[in-house]
């Protein structure tokens, strides 16, 4: 089986909101994702995550921490997805790739239908507190 190795952006703003993106082509058409993409030949996966951020949302982040790396079997692949924490590190974001976007509460995320892959952070982000000034995590 093929496997593909990814990062994605889990984009806080200053309110703890996340940000989300909906897909507008393909298979998964219409379901929401973390921004993000594959993982270049010699990159680092921050290179990576700054690349696709400015390729898809024309803006620039703040790489964090690394908050959770999923595993998880497509029918046509692998899929290992390195999930990072972020922020932007200016005010604009434009969607150049993405159907839509949204920015949402931790008990909003349930509120999208997210791909099949994401559901797994999706519930550790439900059930941890993150602290937007220092990156400090803590279980409810």
């Amino acid at each position: 089986m093929k496997t593909l190795e990814v990062v994605a952006a889990i984009i806080f703003d200053e309110q703890g909101r996340i940000f989300a993106t909906q897909r507008g082509y393909g298979e998964w058409k219409d379901w929401w994702e973390f921004p993000g993409g594959k993982i270049e030949a010699g990159e680092t996966p921050q290179q990576a995550l700054h690349r696709e951020i400015r390729e898809e949302l024309d803006a620039e982040i703040e790489v964090g921490t690394l908050l959770h790396t999923i595993n998880y079997d497509y029918p046509a692949f692998h899929l290992t997805m390195h999930c990072f924490r972020c922020t932007l590190a200016e005010s604009h974001l434009t969607l150049l790739e993405h159907e839509a976007a949204r920015w949402l509460a931790p008990d909003e995320l349930q509120t999208v239908r997210w791909l099949p892959a994401d559901e797994e952070l999706i519930d550790m982000l439900q059930s941890c507190r993150y602290n937007t000034a220092n990156e400090t995590v803590t279980n409810k």
